[in-house]
């Protein structure tokens, strides 16, 4: 059980045999905590693929800088450099992105035994954290922009509609468009009934002339894929 958790890299260097281990290794893990990362989670295939070699990759990179202070800076600061090439990702993709990493840590110092038990401790806590409903919100928090002509006076125009069919609602934003053709309003709503969204797009698109309506979720307009 002790060698189980020990380091597997011998006290002379690594050899091909130790390096094609720990990087199968990786792999596995890394591919088992990615689908661990689909589940009840929306995500790309390019996101899940890197997310299950980053673990070999960050093996690899520590196997090779062995102690080396000069090297370990050297590969942190060009490491860095891949933050400004890439969109911001969702707070649980960051959370993945920093668990494969720390595997990958593990597996570069030789723990076989300890990056195993961390993958499962980590993989059982994102399953547990994604099956209950800590965290999820309670309200129908959308936000909805509205186009309408030049000629009609935004001020109240919607507020009978607004008020049927949300808990609450406060314009946010008015911008012009089309060279001052078109205003843009937008609110941000709770709405009171979800059933009844299309019923309360068909009100407001009768009011402003059945121009560009669009209702989305607040949070829609901040994630990007990586």
């Amino acid at each position: 059980m002790l060698n189980i958790f020990g380091s597997v890299i011998p006290t002379d260097g690594i050899t091909p045999q130790i390096f094609i281990i720990l990087v199968l290794v990786s792999l596995v893990l890394g591919a088992l905590m990615a689908l661990i990362h689909t589940y009840k989670n929306d995500y790309t295939k390019s996101f899940v693929m890197t997310l299950a070699i980053l673990p070999a990759v960050v093996c690899v990179v520590i196997l090779m800088v062995n102690g080396n202070i000069g090297a370990g800076v050297a590969v942190a600061g060009a490491f860095s450099l891949v933050r400004f090439r890439s969109a911001p990702g969702t707070a649980r993709e960051i959370g993945a992105i920093f668990a494969a990493m720390g595997m990958g840590l593990i597996l570069g110092m030789g723990y076989i035994g300890y990056a195993a038990l961390f993958t499962v401790l980590i993989s059982l806590a994102m399953l547990i954290y994604s099956a209950l409903s800590i965290g999820e919100t309670k309200n129908l928090k959308k936000n909805l922009k509205i186009t309408i002509p030049e000629n009609l006076d935004y001020s109240g125009v919607f507020d009978e509609i607004l008020k049927a069919y949300t808990k609450s609602y406060r314009l946010r934003q008015v911008k012009t468009s089309n060279m001052g053709a078109l205003f843009k309003l937008s609110y941000e709503i709770v709405l009171s009934d979800p059933a009844a969204e299309k019923e309360f797009i068909d009100k407001l698109r009768t009011r402003n002339g059945n121009l560009e309506i669009s209702l989305s979720d607040p949070q829609s307009s901040e994630t990007e894929q990586l």
